[in-house]
């Protein structure tokens, strides 16, 4: 169809498509990680082919949804989380500080890059560029720590990082907004301060405070959370999808190829930044994993309440999706290739367990 010309009719055969994939992948134990990203292809296509009900219900714009969604997905990193995990700022100082402030000094510094590359290549608006530097100077993302752990990596250090920077994100995230993206947009820091607060510390605190006093009473709520924080995401998504449908057709490759190289020079930079500091290899694929991997629903939920939805926030939802691609990819390769200090932490965990038995 889409040979013949016929690309415009072709929607419901590559949503069959994409939607069949994903099944297919369940029958694999290599491809069964991909499964949720081939899903948010047949959302995001679905939602090209028909943007209309995307966009409101009834009369309701549905792009009220991400803010409250954004605090839902933020809960439930809550709820994942413990006092336990700010412990390790006192355990590695070194590698949180060195984790943090290279998250936050790598990836502005590469979205201002590319955002100026791409005004001046493919003739981005302002506001588009505007969202690759978003996306840069956002804080990490819970599935930095899934990467970890599949990578082999430090998953303590990891967790810790992506506790620090998301609780610093509404100092942090507005100061950097401004002094990168404030010639292209303009940016109310107090304001967006509040906004991130809002969205970040108080349901992230609401979720500490429900592990701390009902740890282990809600198991259902463990298992609920992961699947709701998912839905969450494809739902924004696909609201921002279809209400930039018409800038995302215009600049798509263009975006996908620039949103691809901050994700890939994020891992790049981020690796060779704990070589740098002469970290051991577990701890520089995590430096690689948590500069190079955002948290692309905050960043939407940012853009949201900017008011540019549909401009900011289309490198935030092609971020999510990419970023996923390409941390299962890396995370599989590290896996097949462990550290030495992989096998050595193992030998003395097995030591410490046999001597206590």
């Amino acid at each position: 169809m889409v040979i013949t010309g016929n690309l415009a009719t072709a929607g419901p055969v590559f949503i069959t498509f994409f939607l069949a994939l994903a099944l297919s992948f369940r029958g694999f134990e290599h491809l069964r990680g991909f499964t949720y990203t081939v899903i948010i292809f047949a959302a995001v296509t679905t939602s090209l082919y028909y943007p209309q009900y995307f966009l409101e219900v009834n009369g309701f714009k549905l792009s009220n949804l991400i803010t409250p969604l954004i605090q839902i997905i933020m809960f439930g990193m809550g709820t994942s989380m413990s006092l336990k995990d700010f412990q390790g700022v006192i355990k590695t100082p070194k590698g949180v500080v060195i984790g943090v402030v290279a998250h936050f000094i790598i990836m502005p510094l590469l979205g201002f890059s590319l955002a100026n590359l791409g005004m001046n290549l493919f003739d981005f608006t302002p506001e588009i560029a505007a969202g690759v530097i978003l996306i840069g100077c956002s804080p990490n993302g819970m599935a930095s720590n899934v990467i970890s752990y599949l990578a082999k990596a430090n998953l303590a250090l990891s967790i810790t990082i992506t506790a620090v920077s998301t609780m610093l994100s509404p100092l942090v995230t507005p100061i950097l907004m401004n002094l990168f993206a404030g010639a292209f947009v303009e940016i109310e820091v107090m304001r967006m301060m509040w906004e991130i607060f809002k969205m970040v510390i108080l349901p992230i605190g609401a979720g500490l405070l429900f592990n701390h006093f009902l740890s282990g009473r809600a198991k259902w709520l463990d298992t609920l959370m992961p699947l709701v924080s998912m839905a969450g995401i494809a739902c924004i998504i696909v609201i921002i999808t279809a209400a930039g449908r018409d800038s995302l057709l215009m600049i798509g490759y263009a975006l996908i190829l620039i949103v691809l190289m901050h994700n890939l020079c994020g891992y790049l930079f981020g690796y060779w930044a704990g070589r740098l500091f002469k970290m051991d290899e577990r701890d520089c694929r995590t430096m690689a994993i948590e500069v190079g991997m955002q948290n692309g629903g905050l960043a939407s939920g940012i853009a949201k309440e900017m008011g540019k939805m549909a401009t900011v926030g289309l490198a935030p939802a092609i971020f999510g999706p990419l970023m996923n691609v390409t941390g299962s990819l890396l995370a599989s390769y590290w896996h097949k290739n462990s550290p030495k200090e992989y096998h050595e932490s193992f030998a003395k965990e097995a030591a410490t367990l046999s001597s206590k038995h």
